[in-house]
């Protein structure tokens, strides 16, 4: 069992900057990746970005150059900075852990551009 727990959503101008963070409690040694996805209104949930145990991070396209995922092991804590912000990114922002093939996700935080 893994909990996880979100913060550092807002809003934000256009061209503004958050960063979220994401602490991990429970088994987090089993965790073999971490990431963000995102869930706009009337739109699918999204893969943002994703950091393996091993260190492997994959972003999704329209994030890249904006947007970096890292971790802080000692805190049980993964980040995500967004930089330039667009009001396209506007979503409920999720953590995620994988544990073997179970899934679990954080509660979400709200993240709101304005133009």
């Amino acid at each position: 069992q893994v909990q996880l727990v979100e913060s550092g959503g807002g809003l934000v101008q256009a061209g503004g900057s958050l960063r979220l963070s994401c602490v991990a409690s429970g088994s987090i040694f089993s965790i073999s990746a971490m990431g963000w996805y995102r869930q706009a209104p009337g739109k699918q949930r999204e893969l943002v970005a994703r950091m393996t145990s091993g260190g492997k991070i994959n972003y999704v396209d329209s994030v890249k150059g904006r947007f970096t995922i890292s971790r802080d092991n000692a805190k049980n804590t993964v980040y995500l900075q967004m930089n330039s912000l667009k009001p396209e990114d506007t979503a409920v922002y999720y953590c995620n852990a994988l544990l073997g093939f179970q899934e679990y996700w954080g509660q979400g935080t709200q993240v709101t551009v304005s133009s």
